[in-house]
């Protein structure tokens, strides 16, 4: 998905190709089986099948009614429907396959594939999909590992994070218990030549397009409960219905006078009577949470997630990119044996200057910034500089550094310059081994330095916490939101980053399955879960999720796998998010309690035009004064077709969240929404009635 700043171009092209399709689905949901999932439209439609029947057979033949009026009619029920349709179209149609991205994923990677297990053999090249068990392949620095396999050969660094959710590199090599790699993940540098151990369908990434397809996302407790309402209204309406044409046929019998109550004005009853304002609305109020995250740089893709948000009372954030920064930082320079801070760090400086990781970088920022030493740059691809010859990191040395004016400067991991300190006849100090403990406890990575043998110090690297994000992490206490961080760190890191960034807990050493084991185990009891992740390891989890929210500085199946884009990358978006699915459940209630109060003032509006013909008598109820019992009956189907429209600008503008209590809120729906909605039928329907008599269109 494409990043922009500008929502005034880039959605414009895709919201045009969306509309246009919501209008042909908003058609093609017509099927009866596509709609028999929303029981008041499904009722609607079945009332419009019948009265263009109805229509048909009064314009060739004797009609119950004037083929004008029921034909008028039949537009309206139809309108009706697929305005229902096209809105429930739109929402549905921002949701994605979730595992094509997976699969683009697997496709696309290009494998360099070797006809001898030499680096120097032969190779072609060949799509990772092309690959098979037993086939040889050669991984060089810069490029992704095609497949999963064992090293026969070589050594490097290997950068894992994307799938398995570690923010430090690993070393991978032939032998021991260091030589698996997984497909999906990137060599950092050096080269490995690797055997293919998985056969087709069966790698990592095939693993994890199975999780994502096999993910369920659960109802929120609002839809069902909407849902069963709404159901059960119809069945009432329905039933009352059915017994009003025979009951009005039985009474014409008996009194010997009178008309029975016709088919057509019938179903335009049950239409008017069952809930179709907010049927009509459900989507449109959806399409308008998505609208309004847009605004707050969060492209939502599917409504419902947003209508969950509003229920969300677990968070789980994967850690690399979402609570911390996701590349380690030099924090601080600690000396040792005598040695200053400022000589430890002028040193580290010197011998990151050819190092462009994001840690090297940060070592040399972090010497300027607090020695204002200013070394000078090295010129890309150059291994000297003024007489300085510098050493690349590589994962046999696990070490990089400097020589100049007979100096020599290396610094690494610990035990590679322990060995190295060794081999000089200097044995590493306890103070040293204190250090690099201590740092360790913090959760953060220690490097040696040491200048011509003698060691200088360690400095620190550490996850870096975003800024803010332990108050946003207590503004979601305080919405009664629980936060857990998921991370592929040892515990010991875990614990550190938790108790700095104010997570109310966290899971260690998570795969991908422990993740998703995570979720169904909420989800089992009762929980709405919501997460934030970036990775490709955080595909499944947030497939499962009720709310995902993939980082949009995350990798493509993170993105493809949430319902929810934040393109700031900022894991406390969360917070306005749920603001928001607030706020969308509040329009939706308010909207209810409107739609039902519509259709008692519509009942005493249609019921005595209704049955006019049948007891003559009825008509000293008409205190609306409407002109005739078919206006009456017209006015009644084009409001509530027409007051779907109205409410439009409600539903997108949506009430405003307030946090006060539940009680005040049902208190201000029913005075505001459920008052208004008894009044506006009347005076609508009297102003279209009206219309429709000067006009001169009905009899």
């Amino acid at each position: 998905m494409d990043t922009y700043t500008n929502k005034s171009e880039k959605p414009k092209p895709a919201r045009s190709a969306l509309y246009r399709r919501a209008v042909l689905d908003a058609f093609r949901k017509l099927n009866p089986v596509s709609l028999s999932k929303n029981p008041v439209m499904f009722i609607v439609e079945i009332g419009s099948a019948v009265t263009t029947g109805l229509t048909l057979q009064a314009l060739v033949g004797q009609g119950e009614a004037p083929a004008g009026f029921i034909g008028a009619i039949t537009v309206w029920l139809w309108f009706t429907v697929l305005f229902a349709n096209f809105s429930e179209a739109l929402a549905e149609g921002r949701g994605k396959a979730q595992a094509e991205t997976l699969r683009r994923a697997r496709r696309d990677t290009p494998a360099r594939k070797l006809k001898h297990p030499q680096r120097d053999a032969p190779s072609e090249q060949v799509p990772s999909t092309a690959l098979r068990r037993d086939d040889v392949y050669l991984a060089q620095a810069g490029e992704i590992v095609p497949a999963d396999g064992e090293v026969i050969a070589g050594i490097a660094s290997v950068d894992e994070s994307a799938v398995t959710g570690e923010s430090a590199p690993v070393i991978r090599e032939a032998g021991g218990d260091r030589s698996a790699v997984t497909g999906g993940t990137r060599i950092l540098s050096d080269w490995l030549i690797v055997r293919v151990t998985a056969h087709p369908g069966e790698g990592f990434l095939d693993r994890m397009i199975g999780m994502v397809e096999g993910a369920q996302r659960q109802k929120t407790p609002n839809e069902i409960a909407l849902q069963i309402l709404l159901a059960a209204f119809t069945i009432i309406f329905l039933g009352v219905c059915l017994t009003l044409l025979p009951f009005s046929i039985y009474s014409v019998r008996a009194a010997g006078a009178g008309k029975p109550l016709t088919l057509t004005v019938l179903i335009a009853l049950l239409v008017c009577l069952i809930p179709t304002t907010i049927g009509g609305l459900v989507s449109a109020i959806g399409i308008a949470g998505m609208d309004r995250l847009i605004r707050r740089n969060v492209i939502a893709l599917s409504g419902r997630a947003v209508e969950a948000a509003g229920d969300v009372d677990v968070l789980l954030l994967d850690k690399t990119g979402t609570i911390t920064l996701g590349n380690r930082q030099a924090v601080a320079f600690i000396p040792v044996n005598g040695s200053s801070e400022a000589l430890l760090a002028q040193a580290a400086q010197v011998s990151s200057l050819a190092d462009e990781t994001p840690e090297g970088r940060s070592i040399v920022a972090l010497a300027k910034e607090k020695y204002d030493l200013r070394a000078p740059s090295v010129s890309a691809g150059g291994n000297t500089y003024d007489g300085m010859t510098f050493f690349p990191f590589t994962a046999q040395t696990r070490m990089s550094g400097v020589n100049f004016n007979g100096t020599e400067i290396r610094k690494g991991a610990p035990d590679a310059m322990f060995d190295y300190l060794r081999q000089h006849g200097q044995p590493p100090p306890a103070a040293l081994q204190t250090i690099i403990e201590e740092i360790a406890k913090h959760g953060g990575t220690p490097l040696v330095v040491t200048r011509n043998g003698e060691p200088l110090g360690a400095i620190h690297l550490k996850d870096i916490v975003k800024g803010g994000i332990r108050e946003r992490f207590a503004q979601l206490r305080k919405m009664g939101i629980k936060t857990v961080m998921l991370t592929g760190d040892n515990p010991l890191t875990a614990m550190a980053i938790a108790a700095e960034a104010g997570v109310d807990d966290f899971v260690a050493q998570a795969t991908p399955e422990t993740k998703l084991q995570l979720i169904r185990e909420y989800q089992a009891g009762g929980r709405l879960i919501a997460m934030t992740g970036d990775g490709t390891n955080d595909a499944p989890a947030l497939a499962q999720a009720d709310v995902a929210v993939a980082m949009n500085t995350g990798t493509q199946p993170a993105r493809e796998a949430a319902n929810m884009i934040d393109l700031d990358s900022n894991p406390t978006k969360l917070i306005d998010i749920v603001e928001i699915g607030k706020q969308l459940l509040m329009t939706r209630g308010a909207l209810t309690t409107f739609s039902l109060a519509n259709d008692v003032a519509k009942y005493f509006a249609i019921i005595p035009a209704a049955f006019a013909s049948t007891y003559p008598a009825l008509q000293a109820l008409n205190f609306m004064a409407l002109a005739t019992p078919t206006s009456a009956v017209l006015s009644a189907v084009i409001f509530n077709a027409l007051i779907i429209v109205v409410l439009i600008p409600l539903a997108l503008r949506g009430v405003p969240y307030r946090a006060v209590s539940a009680a005040q809120l049902l208190r201000d729906n029913l005075l505001l929404y459920g008052v208004g909605g008894v009044i506006a039928p009347f005076i609508g329907i009297k102003l279209i009635d009206l219309t429709l008599v000067f006009f001169r269109l009905v009899p």
